[in-house]
């Protein structure tokens, strides 16, 4: 029994690590592709990119652990089916069920591991990649001075490159214009060529300028109304510039103004929050409540009246003629218009906090959902692996795809709908599990009791005596 064990226990693990990686792999160039254009460019050190890299891959474990579980069941159920092992084993007298016990065992551990993770590591992975994320597209373009373009990257200074060489460093036709104390255009430099280059320490860009002009203007020494009463120019074979490379540094966002976002907290801090904030939301109810009773002249009624069991409507208040009528109403409009304006703003605030404790409720939902989702998805790719007996990468793939956009399709809409306020957040949490759970029991009880359910000679034999059934004379 423990030899059959270690089979299976062996044709599982190594799958499974094979799909996860691959499953990564596929995740990670998703994440490149998506965000190439604000990562390329920017003169980012090598580490950035590898730390922002592994911080995505770390995020990526909530998606990628199902469907690696469900297809490397797959995979290893369907090549013992494949390979008669299956036929062996129940021919010793070993059930399906018998032999899913190892696996089933191991599922729950890495689901227990995956409980762990998300609650955690995942958190703190999301607060390091959201952030550096964040602080990577913010950041500017290295491309310093671009051709034929007028950039004001440099504080203070406008510069325009008509051409630059193969190189990227031998310039032509350059035109800088920099600000003076006015903060306007008060010195005007052309030169035929330059040379680009940084400093040792990066800290600041050099212009070599070769064969120009500087013009300047100025107010006059003695004083005057015209800030501009003062013209110079300068010729030069050669002289230098200097800018400040300060900007173009990335500059790290306090990860504090990340904390409260959901995904970045775990349990405890989940349901802090949520407590926290049903309190407010209740005592905001309150509150209203106490506002706008003021408002209660006309329907008000004692609480303890013998007399009266119901408000008096507006409409049969006596009045001497019809324009008493006409201005009680008016004046009770008036005060609908007033409440309405009072509670306006107060209503979007409690529209915005509810749906902020909704997605907090769903995402303290998912951190049992995922290893949740690793148990339902096993149960539905074992019994597949050793009903279609297929495997390698073809059908199995094929298989595990379907059902993994099930559950991930499913999932989505429950969740939106959830944060929308059209279904409860456990329910929205939790329906693509409700929904894959009794698919895999069916399919765990059609592979113990040797089904062809994906057996196609069968449906073809079907279709056939149905056939003939229709063409029989009466």
């Amino acid at each position: 029994m423990k030899k059959i064990h270690l089979l299976l226990l062996k044709s599982f693990i190594r799958p499974f690590i094979v799909t996860l990686l691959i499953v990564m792999f596929v995740l990670l160039m998703l994440f490149l592709f998506k965000y190439i254009d604000d990562l390329i460019g920017k003169g980012f050190q090598w580490y950035i990119i590898l730390e922002l890299m592994m911080y995505n891959s770390a995020t990526n474990v909530a998606m990628a652990l199902p469907l690696s579980v469900l297809l490397s069941s797959i995979m290893t159920y369907g090549a013992l089916g494949e390979n008669y092992e299956l036929v062996a084993i129940k021919s010793a007298g070993i059930s399906l069920r018998r032999a899913m016990y190892p696996m089933i065992v191991v599922v729950v551990i890495l689901s227990i591991a995956a409980f762990a993770f998300s609650d955690y590591m995942l958190p703190v992975a999301n607060l390091k990649y959201y952030s550096l994320l964040y602080d990577a597209r913010k950041q500017k373009s290295a491309d310093l001075l671009p051709e034929n373009i007028f950039t004001n990257r440099f504080p203070g200074y406008t510069i325009r490159v008509k051409r630059k060489d193969a190189d990227g460093q031998t310039l032509h036709d350059i035109m800088i214009y920099s600000k003076g104390k006015l903060e306007v255009n008060q010195v005007v430099t052309f030169a035929k060529s330059g040379l680009m280059y940084r400093t040792k320490d990066d800290l600041f860009l050099v212009l070599k300028l070769k064969d120009g002009v500087r013009y300047e203007e100025d107010a006059a020494k003695e004083g005057g109304y015209n800030p501009r009463q003062t013209f110079r120019r300068f010729r030069f074979k050669e002289t230098e510039q200097k800018f400040d490379l300060g900007e173009f540094k990335m500059k790290r966002t306090d990860e504090n103004e990340f904390r409260n976002a959901s995904m970045m907290m775990n349990l405890r801090q989940l349901q802090h929050y949520i407590d926290s904030t049903g309190k407010t939301v209740d005592s905001n109810a309150n509150f209203n409540y106490k506002l706008i009773v003021p408002y209660f002249k006309y329907t008000s009624v004692p609480e303890k009246s013998s007399v009266i069991k119901k408000p008096i409507p507006a409409d049969s208040i006596k009045a001497t003629n019809i324009s008493d009528k006409i201005n009680s109403l008016n004046n009770a409009l008036s005060e609908v218009h007033q409440v309405q304006d009072l509670l306006r703003g107060r209503a979007d605030v409690h529209k915005e906090t509810t749906k902020s404790i909704r997605r907090y409720i769903m995402e303290y939902q998912k951190k049992f959902t995922l290893g949740a989702a690793c148990i339902v998805l096993f149960l539905i790719g074992a019994p597949l692996g050793a009903i279609i007996r297929k495997g390698g990468l073809g059908l199995p793939v094929v298989v595990s795809v379907v059902f993994f956009l099930i559950y991930y399709i499913i999932g989505t809409i429950g969740e939106k709908s959830a944060k929308e306020g059209d279904l409860s957040p456990l329910v929205g949490a939790w329906i693509s599990i409700a929904v894959l759970f009794p698919i895999g029991l069916f399919l765990s009880y059609k592979a113990a009791t040797d089904s062809t359910l994906f057996d196609m000679e069968m449906y073809k034999r079907f279709f056939k005596r149905f056939k003939l059934r229709k063409t029989k004379p009466a």
